[in-house]
């Protein structure tokens, strides 16, 4: 019962700006977890990188790289299990130069108490006060959730540049209320060099319009994400560290790494050693000042990645662990075909 109070509290703000239509800091905020234990091992510095699966959730335009259909999946449990986070994908590659990706991520609490019928006083009367005692038998049950479904595309313009972009439809429910939202992202991927990839990715690029059955409207304003990695070769594997900064325009301030006016920056790093591309360790450093910490192994078509997180030094919030299975389906009936 004891996150009752605060789930009255959320509904409150809900019902009380009805009509309203403003741009919402942290609105889009449960788009920004990351997926994929690579990345999240990376310290979600991936927008350079990506070239997989997630790709559609990193940089779309990564999924240009794809040289077979592949699969993904990874749960986490955080919170002490109170919150579940699901994540699946599929892509294939399209001719010799264009991919196509689906994408679904669901952040959910279940079971939550709604005891808003349930606060009775000694008279038999509603009420919210330091008398109140509650009857259960009027107590109900429901969810919250967060949907998120993309349709990305990708296409390899030359070797050095691929562009893509996603749709993404959003759905969001809290206990009555419920909201829909669609949104755009356009990417692009770059090898100047080599060893050089560099990435962006503009998030919301038209603002993203996430309509509550309250009244009230949400916008999300767009994210820029641009990264850089180098590749090197190191004692007969590959060292690949990574670069990412978010660009928002939302007026964050304490909680950036460094703004001017409404913009705000956030800095993420990470890097990976993988030896002769079958395993690989992984440390990095988010945006939320988080360590993160990850391992890798290839098999032949499955792939095996974990991240861990720390949130806080007492252990209060527990700590993340996630691991993700890809699956590459590397029969030449599904290969990308050549020119």
């Amino acid at each position: 019962m004891k996150y009752s109070a605060l789930i009255l509290v959320v509904l409150a703000c809900s019902t009380t700006n009805a009509g309203e239509t403003k741009v919402a800091k942290y609105a889009g905020e449960f788009l920004s977890i990351g997926v994929g234990g690579r990345a999240l091992g990376m310290g979600s510095a991936a927008v350079a990188i990506a070239g997989d699966v997630t790709a559609g959730y990193w940089n779309p335009a990564g999924l240009s790289n794809i040289k077979y259909p592949e699969v993904i999946f990874m749960h986490d449990e955080g919170f002490g299990s109170l919150i579940s986070y699901d994540y699946g994908a599929a892509a294939i590659p399209y001719g010799p130069s264009s991919s196509f990706g689906l994408s679904v991520m669901r952040l959910g609490v279940d079971g939550i108490p709604d005891t808003r019928n349930a606060l009775i006083d000694v008279n038999g009367n509603n009420r919210f006060d330091g008398a109140d005692r509650i009857d259960y038998s009027r107590v109900t049950y429901f969810t919250t959730a967060d949907w998120v479904f993309y349709a990305s595309y990708a296409k390899k313009v030359s070797s050095e540049f691929s562009y893509g972009a996603n749709l993404k439809f959003i759905r969001r429910s809290l206990a009555d209320a419920s909201a829909t939202g669609i949104g755009f992202d356009v990417a692009v991927q770059y090898i100047p060099f080599e060893n050089v990839r560099l990435g962006a990715n503009v998030q919301d690029v038209t603002t993203t319009l996430v309509a509550w059955s309250t009244g009230l409207n949400e916008l999300i304003s767009p994210t820029v994400k641009v990264g850089g990695a180098y590749l090197m070769e190191l004692f007969g594997g590959q060292l690949t560290p990574e670069v990412d900064f978010d660009l928002r325009f939302e007026n964050r301030r304490t909680a950036s790494t460094a703004y001017v006016g409404p913009v705000s920056i956030d800095v993420r790093g990470g890097m990976e050693y993988a030896y002769k591309n079958v395993i690989a360790v992984r440390i990095g450093y988010t945006d939320i000042k988080q360590l993160t910490l990850g391992a890798g192994l290839r098999l032949p078509k499955l792939d095996i990645d974990y991240s861990f997180a720390k949130f806080d030094g007492t252990g209060q919030l527990g700590n993340t662990h996630r691991i993700s299975l890809k699956l590459t389906i590397d029969s030449e009936k599904y290969a990308r075909p050549t020119e």
